[in-house]
């Protein structure tokens, strides 16, 4: 048998097993999905279930290490770190955000580099939550979800770290409620200044704002007013949410489809895709109360990129937040580009602040394969240098005095909060990582 004969031999048998693959995985995609899609399997702890908004625990991993996105193994990292971490996601979508796949897990990550970490359910809302608004998130249900992440860690002091809209509800949480005990707040890709920047929130802004003086005479003479507008009228349905992420990546959203047939054959491949593309499809309810919020005082009004804005009958005041302070922003994103995400680190009055550029558009800079080794491993190094226990202060008595009568001085209001236990966690040692750093970093 000559040589070619075997060549060609052996390209029929290859071409017959890439046949055979093709034809067992598309039969999987057509009829059974589900067994393709690997979102949602890291284990959890139900802290808090309430009517609509839960908090998920997720401890240490059982393994010994954990594989990351690159197939390499990363140690579990046992001694915890005291602060436990917060993950708020945006509204609109589901929490597989933060646990898509079990190699691109953003919970599972940060568990097995030593943080207590918790996540925000924000539930599945249906047409009777339309209404709610941004001082029911930021204010009410992530200051109750907070309250209970105190009482399950036994921990004063909490670090946040929130994508897109979820970052901003921790702004402008902590805006409110100036609480000390937040020591450390991360957001990713977070619209903040709409007025100066681009992009394709920014141009909405934009429009807004040149059809002003046409809506100001319309307004004078008609009741057609959004601040009168029904705020459940405005909810977005599931469709428009997932329509609205497809966008931030237009080309990609169509080039997957010709991926997804040229690739049929690569088992791993169709998991991955299989897992994105139901994510995607599934997102959920926009609050149309939070929508009313966005329209009238971010983009209307400009309130945020000024440091203060009205919540409710609440003011968020970021001018006056003093916590620690990093924000990330996607090389390139088109829904919240740079210049929009770095503004906070102006406003914001933390002397530890910082602003980083990280690859990936809107989605891929949190969720896409080089988000590990970017955004989440910068976070873990960054948050390890200030999540240790806090220093006791020395309390000293005073010596007597003199009996005198004086006019009690007023407690500032602040919400319930469970009592710490009496020993906190030794801090754990950073874990030395070495992460892809980008050119772009600002240190305020």
């Amino acid at each position: 048998m000559t040589s070619l004969t075997e060549l060609a031999i052996e390209q029929g048998l290859a071409l017959n097993r890439r046949l055979a693959k093709t034809a067992a995985n598309g039969a999987d995609w057509l009829f059974k999905r589900d067994t393709l899609i690997q979102s949602g399997r890291t284990w959890f702890e139900l802290v808090h279930d309430g009517d609509l908004m839960a908090v998920r625990y997720y401890g240490l991993p059982e393994e010994e290490e954990i594989e990351l996105v690159d197939g390499s193994f990363m140690p579990v990292e046992r001694k915890q770190h005291a602060v436990p971490l917060v993950l708020v996601p945006p509204l609109g979508v589901t929490t597989e955000t933060f646990d898509l796949m079990p190699q691109r897990s953003l919970v599972r990550f940060m568990a097995a580099n030593g943080f207590k970490t918790y996540l925000v359910d924000w539930g599945k809302p249906k047409k009777e939550h339309a209404h709610l608004n941004l001082k029911d998130y930021s204010y009410t249900m992530l200051g109750a979800a907070l309250d209970k992440v105190r009482a399950h860690s036994g921990s004063q002091d909490v670090s946040m770290m929130g994508w897109c809209m979820g970052g901003l509800l921790c702004l402008l949480h902590q805006g409110q409620v100036q609480d000390p005990s937040i020591r450390n707040i991360i957001t990713v890709a977070s619209p903040i200044d709409l007025e100066s920047g681009r992009g394709a929130i920014s141009g909405v802004a934009g429009a807004a704002h040149g059809l002003n003086g046409a809506a100001q005479l319309v307004s004078n003479y008609t009741n057609l007013r959004l601040k009168a507008f029904d705020p459940a009228r405005l909810a977005l349905p599931p469709w428009a949410t997932t329509l609205a992420f497809k966008l931030t990546d237009p080309v990609g959203s169509v080039t997957t489809y010709w991926d997804l047939v040229t690739r049929m054959s690569d088992r791993e491949y169709l998991k991955s895709y299989s897992t994105t593309a139901d994510y995607l499809n599934n997102m959920l309810l926009y609050p149309g109360g939070v929508i009313k919020d966005m329209a009238v005082k971010v983009v209307g009004q400009g309130q945020l990129a000024r440091g203060k804005m009205e919540v409710g009958d609440n003011l968020a005041e970021l001018d006056e937040i003093q916590s620690n302070l990093l924000a990330f922003a996607g090389e390139t994103d088109i829904l919240v580009p740079a210049e929009i995400a770095e503004k906070i680190v102006d406003i914001v009055a933390s002397r530890d602040r910082e602003f980083r550029l990280a690859p990936g558009g809107h989605m891929g800079v949190i969720i896409g394969s080089k988000a590990q080794n970017a955004v989440w491993a910068e976070s873990v190094d960054w948050l390890a240098k200030r999540s240790g226990a806090a220093k006791a202060s020395v309390k000293r008595r005073k010596p007597a005095k003199a009996k005198v009568k004086t006019k009690a001085k007023a407690k500032p209001k602040v919400k319930a909060k469970a009592k710490p236990k009496a020993k906190a966690k030794a801090k754990a040692k950073p874990k030395a990582g070495k992460a892809k750093r980008t050119s772009r970093r600002r240190v305020a």
